[in-house]
């Protein structure tokens, strides 16, 4: 029988903001507290965030707003106050999900909760460095800082083989462990009626091939590639659709170059959509999902869209193309438009093949996360009891020191802040005991008043008058004292 263990999933970021890490650490809190123990997560604060509808304890810990320059918030990970709600919660095994503020406010707390420390790098961080900050000498020292915050862990989870060989790539010289995620999409497509709804409104005919791209729209994902390759098929005759779903800071860059090609009338932009049935709905529309993509390291909307029973064309030999295979359950392309766009026309001219490896995708491709977060369960078992044996070694490391400190300082003010919660509570308590023995008193003495006034009236009437005249006097600043 499973231990019922509390689990602390901290990432940097989290619903509202949706990307492939986000809403990993949503399924696994999920799947977790549903079906193994307890999950908490723990996330930066981020405008017109509404965690009440969640199954599990959401803990924001302070940020600021830096979305208009990197699309996410900037988490501040000192904070007391998540450390004294995560003792609470009694948290057993730390695991963070991505080597930025959620990785360092973990390594502040792993000695203070006393628990082991679990890192999934998910995806090639030092390219969205690159991208968020222009100096060379700032994105070496960002990315030594990853490094280490990764290689201060107990045990390192990679989402695929690719995203060990990223890491490595980066100075990372430790073990790792590859850890599929799953995808929230139910095996088979979705209902027409639900189809009909969340596509009609688009330019869709029935006879014409329909192409998809689901995720950020940022250049990286080979989004140039997709467009440039589009444009060729249009000049070749060839009539399609594409639909692309998502936005990004280069969202604008890019609908703006599909102006550009001409290619308005054949290209739709939804912007971002939350609604995960609307999302496979898409999938289950499409004809085909293009994913030139090198940047994902493990391309989980190849599974998305093969539970619908949609193909994936993507590069061979990208993260995104392992365990698929040429022709059977993908496609593969090389990195350029041209070969994306040849593809594209040689499997136009052959929906039956688009039909076949769509179904063979769907079969043999998808994973769930209910089956990812149990093999994740397993291993949690094992971290715990090698933890527990003392099997880790000490955190010795680079900046150990400092950030153990650092937890010792945060334990200490949160110590502090529930000590005056603790006497708040003692006074109001007080406060409320003293309320209930005066309420007491009133209702004596006024239950003494209506006996006395009774009396009175059976005595002599002249004189029962004159004395309850007096008595109301009395009994009136008395009121007014109580």
């Amino acid at each position: 029988m499973q231990s019922k263990h509390t689990i602390c999933l901290l990432n940097d970021s989290f619903p509202p903001i949706i990307d492939g890490v986000s809403n990993a650490v949503v399924n696994y809190a999920a799947q977790i507290e549903a079906k193994h123990g307890h999950a908490v997560v723990a996330a930066p604060t981020m405008p017109g965030a509404d965690d009440s509808g969640y199954p599990f304890p959401v803990i924001r810990f302070p940020s600021i707003d830096t979305r208009r320059l990197v699309g996410y918030v900037a988490g501040y990970p000192f904070s007391p106050e998540t450390a004294r709600v995560l003792q609470n919660e009694r948290a057993e095994l730390l695991h963070v999900h991505c080597p930025a503020a959620s990785a360092i406010l973990a390594r502040s707390l792993r000695d203070v909760l006393d628990t082991p420390l679990v890192m999934t790098y998910h995806t090639k961080y030092d390219i969205d460095i690159a991208k968020a900050v222009r100096s060379r000498l700032l994105q070496e020292g960002a990315i030594r800082a990853l490094v280490q915050n990764v290689s201060a862990c107990d045990e390192v989870w990679v989402v695929s083989r690719g995203a060990g060989e990223n890491l490595r790539s980066l100075g990372y010289e430790g073990e790792y462990r590859v850890m599929e995620n799953g995808v929230d999409v139910p095996r088979g497509a979705a209902d027409a009626r639900l189809v009909e709804q969340a596509t009609g409104g688009y330019d869709l005919p029935r006879t014409t091939p329909t192409f998809l791209f689901v995720g950020r729209l940022m250049w990286y994902k080979g989004l140039r590639i997709i467009l440039d390759a589009l444009k060729l098929l249009r000049e070749s005759g060839l009539d399609f659709r594409m639909a692309f779903v998502g936005d990004g800071t280069d969202g604008n860059e890019v609908r703006a170059y599909a102006g550009e090609l001409g290619l308005t009338d054949r290209c739709f932009f939804t912007g971002a959509i939350a609604d995960r049935e609307t999302i496979r709905a898409w999938y289950s529309r499409a004809d085909l999902f293009l994913f030139p993509s090198t940047f994902d390291t493990n391309g989980l909307v190849v599974r998305e869209a093969a539970a619908c029973g949609t193909a994936t064309v993507m590069v061979a030999g990208s993260c995104a193309a392992e365990g698929v295979s040429d022709g059977q359950n993908g496609f593969f392309i090389e990195e350029n438009a041209a070969s994306l766009a040849e593809t594209l026309r040689r499997l136009c001219a052959a929906p039956e093949t688009m039909a076949r490896v769509g179904k063979n995708a769907q079969s043999e491709l998808y994973i769930s996360w209910e089956t990812a977060v149990a093999r994740a369960w397993e291993r949690y078992e094992v971290v715990i009891d090698n933890f527990r044996s003392g099997k880790y070694p000490s955190h010795n490391r680079l900046l150990d020191g400092f950030f153990k400190y650092q937890g010792e300082l945060m334990d200490a003010l949160a110590q502090i802040d529930r000590f005056g919660l603790e006497m708040r509570d003692e006074l109001r308590a007080d406060q409320q005991e003293m309320r209930e023995k005066l309420d007491t008193v009133r209702d004596e003495l006024r239950r003494s008043r209506e006996d006395l006034f009774g009396r009175l009236n059976r005595e002599d009437p002249p004189e029962a008058r004159r004395r309850t005249g007096e008595e109301k006097d009395f009994w009136k600043k008395l009121d007014r004292y109580l």
